[in-house]
């Protein structure tokens, strides 16, 4: 510790001890970040394939849960997590959802059990950046031997039902897998509806997912329009509006106000009633400019003052208040209109039009929604879920993105390899074969990247409540007898190892994706050689 003396003869501190830091060095700070990943992939083990489980897990405070769910990167994100490696962990599964959109448990299973690979190597005294190149060689074959496993599969406008078949993939791992079929339909149409099949390009933005408590799952429904969650701002305004015209503003229904602080002095009756009646003039205008550009509906961001809602009742012009702004740009999307932010600048041109605007209300209960039905421009569409609670439509709005996520996918790079496990296989056998030929110290390295590859299969059998080593030698064998990369494990008991048969399909861009990210973690977590952690207070 050194000491420093102000002008006055006081000591004072410049460097704190270092000694209280805690310092791990050498294969010891890498078997411990070994452990801190293995311990996050543990978790996720066993959600993984259509009968892993699920997990709950509940807020701070102790009542409120965050999530019942079995997608990883919901888990994880609801987390909460200290090792810095266990971050990393955390992070990997987001970029996973960030650019594909599926396979986020996937991709953390298999980095755990390549860490697990790597630490068998560090104790057989093999140098760490060796593992981590020989791990780098074994994802580049596996990557390529993707692509020649891959199939190209058509689809058109007309003929959906390959994109629906891969979509039913990714619901069946879901709680909503009782209906996935139509939920993969909805998905999918809501996808083709906004695609730009000539560029190849999705923007799932335009695609909104609504959710109301109340019915059954199997009421969701796919809306070629926007549903907003509010209803007319007076009872008696009409309910169902045809052909609409509708004026979307950001501007208040209200008299405009002075920016600077100003009081007005009221001493007599007449000048009250003067300046009632100046308010009820602007709003006059106001409602007046609305009508003379021809609009049928009016939807504001801003609230309305009771006086302007009483005269727009009176005038037969129905209102909506109080939408929120991303809502307001896609319903300017899917009207063709343009938001308006002052009433001086409302024209016809700039009005959105619908072939039907309709309150719909729900059960017993005051629940009322708008729904723009019928648009001049149906690239927005809306896809509304309905479930018995909560916790079921936040798991079902998941399982969609997933969906959406996988035709998006599909759309951009129509490759498909199959699923329960048989690509994993498939590549674990490729990579065994390549490890021979590789002279140096790396074909260890390769060979134990080919054994983490059979972990993903054998995790599959354990959550199907298969004997997993007998399942995964049996399959094993056959894909080699055969010759046939398509044999997966049969998770749901159907019968058949064939993939093809069972239609499980999974996107190529995913599976390489889910290969390349966990090997870059791996090696990262691989170069870490001392960890130095401030002491605790």
């Amino acid at each position: 510790m050194a000491l420093a003396f102000d002008e006055f003869g006081r000591p004072f501190l410049i460097i704190r001890e270092q000694e209280s830091k805690t310092r791990l060095r050498g294969l010891d700070a890498q078997k411990a970040n070994i452990a801190a990943g293995k311990a996050v992939a543990r978790i996720l083990r066993t959600s993984l394939g259509p009968k892993g489980m699920d997990k709950m897990i509940q807020s701070p405070d102790g009542d409120v849960t965050i999530s019942y769910t079995n997608d990883g990167a919901t888990i994880l994100e609801s987390m909460d997590v200290d090792n810095q490696i266990a971050k990393l962990m955390v992070e990997l599964s987001k970029s996973q959802d960030y650019e594909i959109g599926d396979g986020t448990t996937g991709v953390v299973v298999m980095a755990g059990a390549l860490l697990e690979q790597a630490e068998r190597l560090l104790d057989q005294g093999i140098h760490p950046i060796r593992i981590a190149e020989g791990f780098e060689m074994a994802s580049r074959i596996a990557v390529e031997h993707l692509e020649h496993i891959a199939h190209k599969f058509e689809f058109s406008l007309t003929n959906i039902e390959p994109l629906v078949q891969t979509c039913m993939t990714t619901l069946s791992s879901k709680i909503v897998n009782r209906c996935k079929q139509s939920l993969a339909e909805v998905a999918v149409k809501a996808v083709l509806a906004v695609a730009d099949l000539e560029r190849k390009d999705v923007n799932l933005d335009l695609i909104k997912v609504e959710g109301k408590v109340g019915g059954k799952l199997e009421d969701t429904e796919l809306i070629y329009g926007i549903i907003v969650d509010k209803d007319m701002s007076h009872p008696q305004m009409p309910k169902r509006i045809e052909n609409a015209k509708i004026a979307i503003l950001t501007c208040p229904f209200e008299p405009p106000k002075p920016k600077t602080k100003h009081k007005v002095d009221i001493d007599t009756v007449e000048k009250f009633q003067a300046l009632r009646k100046q308010e009820q003039q602007y709003f006059d205008e106001m409602v007046q400019k609305c009508k003379d550009v021809g609009s049928t509906l009016v939807i504001c961001q801003w609230g309305f003052d009771d006086e302007a809602n009483h005269l727009l009742m009176h005038r037969g012009l129905p209102a909506v208040r109080w939408v929120g702004g991303v809502e307001l740009e896609l319903i300017a999307i899917a009207t063709g209109g343009r938001i308006v932010p002052r009433f001086q600048e409302l024209t016809p041109e700039k009005l959105g039009k619908a072939g039907l605007v309709r309150e719909k209300s729900f059960g017993t209960t005051k629940d009322r929604m708008l729904y723009i039905e019928q648009c001049a421009n149906s690239r927005a569409v809306t896809i509304f879920i309905r479930g018995g609670n909560k916790m079921i439509i936040e798991e079902t709005k998941r399982s969609i993105h997933d969906a959406l996520c996988v035709a998006r996918n599909l759309i951009r790079n129509n490759s498909i390899v199959y699923g329960g496990g048989a690509a994993e296989i498939s590549c674990s056998v490729a990579v065994e074969a390549a490890a021979d030929k590789n002279p140096g110290v790396e074909q260890y390295a390769i060979r134990a990247f080919a054994d983490a590859l059979d972990s993903i299969p054998m995790a599959l059998a354990e959550n199907s409540g298969l004997q997993p080593i007998d399942t995964l030698t049996a399959v094993k064998s056959q894909q080699i007898k055969e010759n046939n990369p398509h044999c997966g494990i049969d998770c749901n008991d159907v019968g058949t190892n064939d993939m093809r048969e069972q239609d499980v399909f999974e996107t190529l861009i995913g599976k390489q994706q889910q290969i390349l990210l966990a090997t870059q973690v791996v090696k990262m977590i691989l170069k870490i050689d001392d960890v130095i952690s401030p002491s605790e207070y």
